[in-house]
């Protein structure tokens, strides 16, 4: 009989196909929308379950699915899952293994290279008819090259984001509450440093931190005072780390130069929200993870743990909340 593996998504036939290319032989995938009768019914007889953080896993989650072996999520973010009860039903919750980190650290030096140059603020220029006589004199636009880079969070996206503004030949320096070894720093290019002391020092400070009780609101006004005002504020993570009303106030103030976020405390935002009104800022949907060759990365990893618990191996990734 097939090993029964689950899959919640509103994810394209395209991409869908994709899994299904790649699932290995001997699994059945049941692909279901979250609060449907087909899911339910599936769920009875789920060994693996592969889906987006964003459902709620609850404690009827788990009664609804007593032959669960692993729930296999897409994102490396984990935060609207319920833990304690994944942790009293015995079942692992693994995240992505990184499968997301190239396309996450190439959309934060896209955003601060969009936030240097004025992107958008050029296009809207050139889609109006101003290709010329515009005052470039009255906007300034920025290098990343010599520019001190900050990385809160030297994860797996965060080692990536380093390489990358090594190729803009940009200085790195990085905070983070597990600090490498000296020989790990000289191999990366980085050097550690102090969390107000890389708020202080740095050009560009760019986020890449889960989120906790420890990250919740960690740039708010007082962090913001801290940094230059010549500064940009980078954040593809999650946005309630960021503190939206004190970002604000520093942008509209020009406490900071700039801002790009591709993520925010509530999503959708409100068609109104205040941080729409500003010039300095740049903003995308939360959409830094899901590229094409993500998805790819994402499945084999996915039907990798799920062989891996099938043989009666421990799984990888497993988040540290729930590690032995």
């Amino acid at each position: 009989m097939p090993l029964r593996v689950l899959m919640a998504s509103q994810l394209s036939d395209t991409v869908i196909d994709v899994a299904r290319e790649m699932l290995p032989p001997g699994y059945d995938l049941v692909v279901a929308d979250f609060d449907s009768a087909k899911f339910a019914a599936a769920l009875k007889d789920a060994e693996y379950y592969i889906g987006s953080p964003r459902f709620q896993l609850g404690p009827e989650f788990y009664r609804a699915a007593p032959r669960l072996k692993l729930v296999q999520l897409f994102s490396a973010g984990y935060d609207r899952l319920d833990v304690d009860a994944a942790r009293q039903a015995r079942v692992p919750i693994c995240n992505n293994g990184g499968s997301n980190s190239v396309a996450v650290a190439e959309h934060a030096l896209l955003l601060m290279l969009a936030v240097s140059r004025r992107l958008v603020w050029q296009h809207e220029n050139v889609v109006a008819g101003r290709w010329r006589g515009n005052d470039f004199s009255s906007i300034m636009l920025y290098e990343l090259e010599d520019k001190m880079l900050g990385i809160v969070g030297l994860g797996n996206i965060g080692k990536k984001v380093a390489r990358l503004a090594q190729a803009f030949h940009m200085r790195v320096q990085y905070y983070d509450v597990a600090r490498l070894s000296g020989d790990a720093e000289d191999a990366l290019g980085v050097r550690f440093a102090l969390f107000p002391e890389l708020l202080r020092s740095s050009d560009i400070v760019t986020l890449h931190v889960p989120l906790d009780a420890s990250t919740h609101k960690l740039i708010g006004a007082r962090e913001l005072g801290l940094m230059k005002p010549s500064a940009i504020l980078i954040n593809t993570c999650r946005g309630p780390v960021v503190n939206e009303d004190a970002l604000y106030d520093a942008l509209i103030s020009e406490r900071i130069r700039g801002a790009g976020l591709d993520v925010m405390v509530e999503e959708p935002p409100a068609p109104e929200h205040k941080l729409f009104t500003l010039p300095n800022i740049i903003l995308t949907p939360h959409m830094a993870g899901p590229s094409w060759e993500n998805w790819k990365k994402a499945f084999r990893n996915a039907f990798d743990n799920i062989e891996r618990v099938a043989r009666g191996e421990k799984p990888l990734w497993v988040i540290p909340e729930l590690r032995e």
